[in-house]
């Protein structure tokens, strides 16, 4: 069964399920049962990384898809093949037999990950592999998260607005808490091992970003190589791809890929608490200043 096929079974086997049985928690932290059920975070945690692999990171919804298309496209350029998968590259998607087949693939390996930095595998930190971390500004990352619940048959979908509102801020939805996540990885803003790239100004200057993503992981482009991969990256042209790209979920995950969103759903109750919340956990730190909160919202 190709991945492609895997990944279909997978939707309609969720269709098939009540959403209370969807979700599970594993460590305090809750999980979706189709795409990472126990076995493969228990698989996970042994994951052997490589000094060479080349890591991708996000909370979910904060542009991990679209960064997939933005790196797969830069080692292709750097490598002159073509490197396409319908599978997207989170190792905790990953059953235990794919994870050992991982084992033995040829380097460098992408892979990705959604998992807080506490429980990324401890390989990665032992092999100092170089980790691509991307973050977004926290109410843009709840919308777009609240969207992808109500769309993706393996999520349950929200009771409403106000309630998956109140479960983001709380920390109870899938993967864990935004600032939880946020709050950790600014702990290693400074590890040369980790960059650290928002949505924002991926958004605001796609060539600079791509340029910046190459050095980091040793690619060098020309500017002619560059330019193209920004023009075949735009959210715009990944979403019109997105079939191609990603399967069926693919109009799922590429729904809008605005900034300022936030505005057509957030209460100024719920805004001035997040706007609290922010300024409790990360203003003053280096990920709140390069998220330019104040700026976005």
């Amino acid at each position: 069964m190709n991945p492609a096929e895997r990944m279909q079974n997978q939707l309609t086997k969720a269709t098939e399920m009540c959403d209370d049985q969807k979700m599970y928690k594993y460590k305090g932290v809750l999980y979706s049962i189709i795409m990472s059920p126990e076995e493969n975070l228990k698989a996970t945690e042994g994951f052997q990384a490589r000094e060479d692999d080349i890591m991708l990171v996000a909370y979910p919804k904060c542009g991990f898809n679209w960064m997939v298309g933005v790196v797969r496209k830069i080692m292709g350029e750097a490598s002159g093949t073509t490197v396409e998968s319908k599978k997207p590259p989170l190792i905790e998607f990953h059953s235990p037999e794919a994870l050992k087949e991982l084992d033995s693939a040829p380097s460098p390996r992408f892979v990705g990950t959604h998992l807080h930095p506490d429980n990324i595998p401890a390989s990665f930190y032992q092999k100092k592999t170089k980790m691509l971390v991307v973050f977004r500004n926290p109410k843009d990352t709840l919308v777009s998260f609240y969207h992808f619940c109500n769309n993706n048959p393996v999520l349950p979908k929200a009771k409403s607005w106000d309630a998956f509102y109140s479960d983001f801020m709380k920390g109870e939805v899938g993967w864990g808490s935004y600032f939880d996540h946020a709050v950790a990885w600014d702990k290693k803003m400074d590890d040369p091992n980790v960059k650290v790239i928002t949505y924002e100004d991926m958004k605001q200057d796609l060539a600079a970003g791509v340029r910046d993503i190459s050095n980091f992981f040793g690619y060098s482009l020309t500017e002619e190589q560059v330019q193209r991969i920004a023009e075949g990256s735009t959210f715009s042209a990944m979403k019109q791809k997105a079939t191609d790209s990603h399967s069926s979920i693919g109009p799922v995950i590429f729904r809008k890929g605005e900034v300022g969103d936030w505005k057509n759903n957030f209460t100024p109750e719920q805004s001035k608490e997040m706007d609290e919340t922010f300024k409790a956990r990360l203003a003053g730190t280096p990920l709140g200043a390069m998220l330019k909160y104040e700026q976005h919202c």
